[in-house]
């Protein structure tokens, strides 16, 4: 039976987490010997659709609907289910985005589906068995669940998986099925992205500020640092709280659950409601002048001393590193 990945893209372009479900969802389909196919809903252009096939769908189905022009929950639910049954598939593929979190529940009840969210990685279908490693405990632990339905649905944890190109084109076929006004009931009518910023979801790099800063006045050096990296801007709860960043930026188990490849916190003392959020970064790097944060039990790296004083001389070693190369 053929695996479906949900596609998700943010106006017309597919983001890199979006990359990564469509590779897991490849290797998905070849364990078992069978067909990708990716389904988009949007206005994506036609050379953005062929393009899924470089990381492994052989085929994309095109949803473009002017009642689905912005995402809603209910009705994207049904459009991926009907596109599950018209294609045979058996196991549903999307990432563990903000909107595949609301996804893929719904997904799974239309399908009759069981449901592992926060995979890791690639299923385990030995001894006939279909097993998945998911996060639990808010990223503080892992557990193996197995998937006894028929049909499944897993969604990806970003940065969990690695993109992989295949070099092929996708075969890019439109698909209309009905979309009921009952899907309809609430829609979002606007969505604000920030175009010029890395989305904290996506990014490999995130840098991220505590009340250890002082106030706002001096975030030029947290932003200064993230720019040389390529990273994303983060903070901790109280520093949204307090207005000195947007909540937009706020990470943590009531904020936004990142999985970079590399973390940086600066004067973040390490709450467990923050460490919730972000202990499934690959490598965490800590800088705090207090030598008992609770934060460097669980840092890879730690560095204790005066931001004020660390920072601006890691900059320094960033700019005389970049020049040399």
């Amino acid at each position: 039976m053929p695996v479906l990945v949900y596609a998700e893209n943010a106006e017309g372009k597919f983001k890199k987490s979006t990359f990564e479900a469509i590779s897991y969802a490849r290797a998905i389909a070849n364990q078992n010997n069978t067909t990708l196919t990716a389904i988009s809903i949007g206005n994506a252009d036609a050379a953005e659709l062929a393009g899924l096939g470089k990381y492994g769908a052989e085929k994309v189905l095109n949803v473009s609907n002017d009642k689905l022009k912005n995402f809603v929950n209910q009705a994207y639910a049904a459009v991926v289910a009907e596109a599950a049954k018209k294609e045979g598939a058996e196991i549903v593929v999307l990432s563990n985005s903000f909107s595949g979190r609301g996804l893929a529940p719904r997904i799974g009840v239309k399908l009759e589906a069981g449901v592992a969210d926060g995979a890791v990685s690639l299923p385990d279908q030995s001894n006939g068995k279909f097993i998945i490693k998911r996060l639990a405990f808010s990223g503080k632990a892992y557990a193996l669940v197995e998937l006894t339905s028929t049909n499944k649905v897993i969604s990806l944890s970003p940065n969990s998986y690695k993109v992989v190109e295949t070099g092929s084109t996708a075969v890019v076929e439109d698909f209309n099925p009905e979309v009921k006004a009952s899907d309809l009931t609430t829609i979002i009518k606007e969505i604000v992205r920030s175009t010029d910023k890395v989305s904290l979801p996506d990014a490999d790099i995130v840098v991220s500020g505590g009340r250890g800063l002082k106030g706002p006045e001096n975030w030029g050096m947290i932003e200064e640092l993230a720019g040389l990296l390529g990273a994303a801007l983060a903070c901790s709860k109280p520093v949204s709280d307090s207005g000195w960043r947007p909540h937009s930026e706020h990470v943590g188990q009531t904020g936004i659950a990142v999985s970079p490849n590399l973390y940086i916190a600066i004067g973040i003392s390490g709450a467990i409601q923050h460490l919730a959020g972000v202990s499934s970064s690959k490598v965490i790097v800590v800088i705090n002048k207090d030598a008992d944060a609770p934060f460097f039990k669980v840092a890879d790296y730690g560095i204790v001393g005066d931001a004020f004083d660390i920072v601006p001389k890691l900059i320094g070693a960033i700019k005389e590193y970049k020049a040399l190369a």
